[in-house]
Parts: C-alpha cells; structure tokens; sequence
C-alpha cells in the first residue's frame, strides 16, 4: 500500500493552501492568441562572438561561453568594458519585428553570466554602471515597444554567475539556489517588473529551487504585474504556461497553453562570428514550417536572434524575418488568434489552423494527385479560397464522407506555402476523438483506451518529465437508454478527487466511500528472476533502449552497451540501496508468468522519480515534488496469459542513492463506486473526460492508471 509520511502530508497541506492563482481569462487569451514573438538573446558575450583569445570556442552555446571557455570570473568581467554597442537601435528592432510579423518581443534582462542589461541597485555588474555605453537597454526598448505598439517581455535567469552566493557552475545548469540568491532574484524582478511598464511574460530559465521559493517568486510577479504570464522554467510546477524544451514542435495534444522557444541555429542562441548559415530560402521554409506546426498544435511560437556585439542584427536573421513577414501578411490569418487543427489526424500535405467558422489548410508539400480529403467535415460551406490568392477558384464537393478539394493547377507550393481558407456559414462539425461505440453490455474507460493530454511537470529544467494533465473519450450510443456507471480505484488513488466531465457537465467525484472488492484470480502467478542496468546518464523520461522486448542476456540500448546483471541475492518484498550519481537512472527487469489473463497489484519502491511499463506500455510515470525519502506506488498489472515482462526506471535527481525494491505481496482488493445513471440518445457524440479536483497545479500529472469507469446499460 502507499504510505503518507508525516512530512509528505504537511507539504500536501502547505501545497493545498497555495491555491494556485488563474489569470483573468482574457489576458490569458491575449497572449496566446499573439502566437508570434521575437526573442533576443544580448549581452556582453555578444561581444566575444564565440571566440576566445582568438580561438572560436565550439563546446556548448556560445551566450554561455564563459562556463564553457573555462573563463575566470574577474577575467570576463573586464569584458562589459568592451561592451558599446553604437549600432543598437530598439527602434529598428520593434519595426523589424512588426515588419516579421510577430506581436511581442523577449529579451535576456540577465543571462546566466549575471551581467543586467538594465539599471539595477543590486550590483554595479549592468549596462549601466559598467560598460562605456551607459544606457538602459531595457529601458530603451520597452518604451520602444509601447509606441511601436508591441508587448514586451524579459527574460530571466534564475542562476547568476557572478552573484557570490551562487553555487558552482554545473555543467547541468540546474544549479541549487541558496536564500540568498533567490532574495537577490527578488530585488532584481521587483526592480524590472515596477520600473519597465507593462511585460507580458517572464521567461525564467534554469536553475533549482524549492517549492515554497518558486511559489513564493510566482506570487511575487503576480502581485507586481497581474497579467504578466509565468514560463515554466521558474520550476516546480508554478508556471503559467508551459515552455518546451529548446527547438521542440511537440506532436501531441498539450492541455495547458504552451510556447516552443526556437534558435535560428541549434548549436547557439547567442551571435557566433563564425556559424555556418545556410540558405536563407531554407532557413525561412525551415521556421515557417516550425512557426506552423507550433500554432496547429496550439503553442505560441518565439523565435530568437542574436545581434552583434555592436548592436546590429545579423543579415541573414534579418532576411529571413522579412521574408516570413511577408507570408504572414498574405497568410496572417490563418496565424493570428487561430485555434489549434480541429481534426485528429495527421495529412501529408501539411497543417491545419481554424477559427470558428473557418478552417485554414497550410499546404507545405503538394497534395497526392491535387486532391485534398477532409474526412467526415460538415458545414455548410460559404465559399473556399486561397489567401491572397483572389483570382484563384477552388473546385470542392461535399457529402456525408466529408470535403474534397482540388487544388488549383496554378499554385506553386515549391516555391511558397499556400493557404486555403474553408468559411462556413454557421460553424462545422468533424469526427471528435477517441470514439467509444457502447456496442456491448458493458465497457471499460482506462488510461489504456484515453485520448491524453499533456504538461510538462518537474522541480527544475533537468526533473522535466512529460506529464498527463487530462484523460477523454468521445462516448456514442448505438442504442437510446439509460446507463449506469461505476468507477474502480486502489489504495494509490484513495482520498483523491476527480473532475469527472460527460456532455459539458462537470461534477467532482471523490475516491472514498468505495465498496471493497477482491481482485479475482484467474490463475497461477510466476515471478522470475530479477535483473539490473545501469547506472546511464538519463532523465526521468525515456529509456536507453527498446522496452518491449528486453532480453537480459543481450545488451540494449543505442549501442547495446547497457548490460543487465542477474540479482540472484535480491528478492521482492524487499529494499535495496544503491549509490547514484546525479541525474542517472538504473533499471529493474522482472519477468511474470500468469496462467490467464488478469489483474494483480505490485508496490514500486522509487526515490526521485519512476517510470513502470509492462510489456512496454507505460503504466506509471512521476517525479518526487516533495523531496521525500522514498515513495511506494501501487501498480495494477494488466497481465497477459503467459510471460509478461516488468520494466522499472528508477531515476536519482540529487541523492546520493537509490532506494527500490518491487512488493509482490499487497492485498488484492480494489474499492468500486457507483455514480449516478446517465440517459444517452442513440448516435449522439457524449465527450467525457477526467482530470484532478484542484490540482497543485495545471502541469500536475494525474496519476489514475489504476482507475477504471465501468458503464452498462439498465
């Protein structure tokens, strides 16, 4: 069973009383409906241009060339001296960013070298005080941005490299920050938040720190600046919207607002003299491409510059910019406010966007013979048209099997990505996900069968871990009646409570009360042999290796270098510890063999963060928010008749070891509720979904996989 230590249960209480704050939805909406923003990456490593003592420095981002060029602290200090940046105009950044089409601009206030771009009374280390040019950069461009009629946004890093009660630089970044480096942080946002007018988001980046301190810097921000949006690298789960790992176009349904930061080039975020650029028709249809999927997928888009030392951006960044501005000015609105692609499945041909009574078609790669399929779209349909395109006449038809278009002969996709904008006259309609026909007596909703939708949660940028924020299906009835449903839960979900959702009626539904039932046997259960791998660098995410088929007498892994190690001294029901290193992972293998089909509970003993699959499904996935000792997880196994194989990541953060241990031995026992009866209409769509009751916060992954919704007719 899952055992609440005494300490677990206050951190759930202080937690509780956190009472995570919600923006006012509007100002909500307007940042995400801004989707295109401008970031910039400045300071005085722009100067070194990703050169040292003559030498281009080639490890690492060239904005963290101080930590990666081995450079003593004093010594790179002396560089702000050279810092005079006479080609600096924030005028022609805001009407270059206007004319690129993007809504908002972020730039680094504080890099993680510690040196302010803006007038600070924390440290004499700022544009300001110790460099010949003696202007407030900041200052400068968010009064630029006011009459140029952009949001302004600021970066900021949460390390400091130059701030004394720093820790040592890491090669992690995630760097633990001591009381006085997080009261530093405050003066230092306190000061940017009261004397910069209005920003639209800060973009908090690495670093580690408590709950209580992140939530602490959350309200801080909200309390100086209401509308001012939260990254989610501020950490601990205490961001307004989730930001993506660098470069990332996620491919799958994210359930919070979310924004995909994108470099120009992978290698730097910062000016490098000496970076190979490429084609600039390449690079514009590489981030075009980028700037599309991320608005289909319903993110916001920041893509970053780097300007010279002196001030000046890059030509070949500057073109590119321009050359997406002017499809944006043809295509802007199939970008501007759009919603995410209301279909969910995948086209060849590119994306889509939509709005409420039109559906915009990005074509990326031509069509297979010309002809566009839109299964099952319904609507009437007002008029279809290619944006910008007037003279353009676009053949369609439609039926109960959807929308066909042709596209029309003259359109030259090689060359530029076309928009083909559907307007409907009253709204549309397409086939809802994760269709559950009730064709039987009986059926079961799960984890298994849920269409997910994901967050990102963790303490800090290297415990990310992609989190599952909310489950649904799209219920049908075949026949007109009344059903009734009952839900089933353990010992693991026992005191939560759920937001249950059918039809757009949400009630909370509360895991107690249950009546108790035995798990029924079906058969002889078998426990193998256990067997380790590891120790491998790793994050809580992922494995080494193919974790569907696992054979421990093989390596596996990318390079079958991870070698698996029969315990024939380790038993379950038991303990072991073992010695880790930061940020590392071992795993445990186990092989179960069961006479039938059935279902059977297991404890998972884990310490940082755990990963359970069973015949590579993925049956539990979590990190240790509050710093515990130890956890213990109870896991209902779906097991098959015959061999099944039991996988365990077990992840260490920043312990010196690893406690883990598998339990073979709880009580076989589920609770079961019934919940009131429902009337369903034969072929009605009924969207149904689950998702905590008041989570700590919207990245909180739910943790319901041994939850199960039984419904059958009366």
């Amino acid at each position: 069973m899952k055992h609440k230590s005494g300490i677990l249960l206050f951190m759930l209480l202080l937690w509780s009383s956190f009472s995570f704050s919600q923006h006012d939805p509007k100002a909500l909406k307007a940042w995400q409906d801004q989707k295109y923003t401008m970031f910039i990456h400045y300071g005085i490593y722009s100067v070194l241009g990703g050169v040292w003592e003559g030498k281009p420095v080639s490890k690492g981002l060239s904005e963290q060339i101080q930590a990666h060029a081995g450079i003593y602290s004093d010594t790179y200090a002396k560089v702000a001296k050279r810092f005079n940046p006479e080609k600096w105009n924030p005028d022609s950044i805001v009407s270059l960013a206007k004319k690129a089409g993007m809504r908002s601009i972020v730039i680094t206030s504080k890099h993680h070298d510690g040196f302010c771009m803006f007038k600070t009374n924390t440290t004499d280390f700022n544009v300001v005080d110790a460099t010949p040019y003696k202007r407030d950069v900041l200052k400068e461009l968010s009064e630029a941005c006011k009459l140029g009629g952009l949001r302004f946004g600021l970066y900021f890093s949460l390390i400091d490299w130059h701030y004394p009660q720093a820790s040592p630089i890491s090669s992690s970044n995630s760097d633990y920050i001591t009381p006085e480096h997080v009261e530093y942080n405050k003066k230092q946002i306190t000061e940017l938040l009261s004397n910069y007018g209005p920003v639209s988001e800060l973009w908090f980046d690495m670093g580690s720190q408590s709950a209580t301190e992140s939530r602490e810097l959350r309200d801080l921000v909200h309390r100086l600046q209401p509308d001012c949006m939260i990254g989610s690298r501020i950490g601990n789960d205490m961001g307004d919207f989730n930001v993506m790992g660098d470069n990332q176009e996620p491919d799958y349904t994210i359930g919070v607002p979310w924004q995909s930061p994108a470099s120009f080039f992978d290698e730097t975020w910062s000016y490098r003299s000496w970076q190979n650029r490429g084609s600039e028709e390449e690079k514009t249809r590489e981030k075009l491409t980028s700037l599309i999927r991320v608005v289909s997928r319903g993110g916001n888009f920041l893509l970053n510059i780097g300007p010279k030392g002196d001030g000046s951006v890059v030509d070949f960044e500057k073109d590119v910019l321009l050359k997406i501005g002017k499809w944006l000015n043809k295509n802007g609105e199939a970008i501007y406010g759009a919603d995410p692609d209301p279909f969910h499945v995948s086209f060849k041909w590119g994306s889509l966007t939509s709005k409420t009574n039109k559906i915009f078609l990005h074509l990326m790669e031509n069509p297979e013979n010309g002809q566009i399929t839109l299964p099952e779209l319904q609507g009437k349909i007002k008029s279809i048209t290619v944006l910008g395109e007037a003279k353009q006449k676009v053949v369609f038809s439609q039926d109960q099997s959807g929308v066909k278009i042709t596209v029309p002969a003259g359109l030259d996709i090689n060359k530029e990505f076309k928009v083909i904008a559907i307007t409907f006259v009253n709204g549309y309609q397409v086939p809802p996900a994760n269709i559950v026909a009730l064709n039987k007596e009986e059926i079961v909703l799960n984890s298994h069968n849920a269409f997910k939708h994901y967050s990102n949660s963790g303490i800090d940028y290297n415990t990310r871990y992609q989190s599952t924020v909310k489950e649904s299906w799209t219920l049908q009835a075949l026949e007109t009646g009344k059903y009734i449903p009952g839900i089933y839960y353990s010992d693991q979900e026992k005191g939560k409570t759920i937001d249950l959702e059918l039809n757009g009626k949400v009630s909370a539904v509360s895991f107690s009360d249950g009546s108790v039932e035995e798990l029924p046997k079906s058969g002889a259960i078998g426990w193998g042999a256990i067997y380790l791998s590891g120790p491998s660098g790793a994050g809580i995410d992922g494995f080494p290796g193919d974790i569907h088929n696992v054979n421990p007498k093989q390596g596996w892994g990318r390079n079958t270098d991870q070698i698996w190690t029969k315990k024939t001294e380790w038993k379950n029901n038991e303990q072991y510890t073992l010695a880790a290193e930061t940020e590392t992972a071992v795993y445990l293998m186990q092989e179960i063999n069961s006479e039938a089909d059935q279902s059977y509970l297991a404890g998972i003993t884990s310490t940082d963060g755990v990963i359970v699959t069973l015949n590579g499904e993925i049956l539990a996935k979590h990190n240790n928010p509050f710093k515990e000792a130890k956890l213990n997880d109870v896991i209902l196994l779906p097991l098959k008749k015959g061999k099944n194989q039991l996988l365990v990541k077990f992840y260490n953060g920043y312990k010196k070891d690893i406690t883990l241990g598998i339990n073979n031995n709880l009580k076989q026992q589920v609770y079961y509720k019934e919940l009131p009866e429902l009337n369903m209409e034969k072929g009605k769509y009924y969207p149904f979904s689950w998702q905590l009751h008041r989570p700590l916060s919207p990245h909180t992954t739910l943790g319901l996989s041994n939850v199960a919704l039984k419904l059958h007719r009366k």
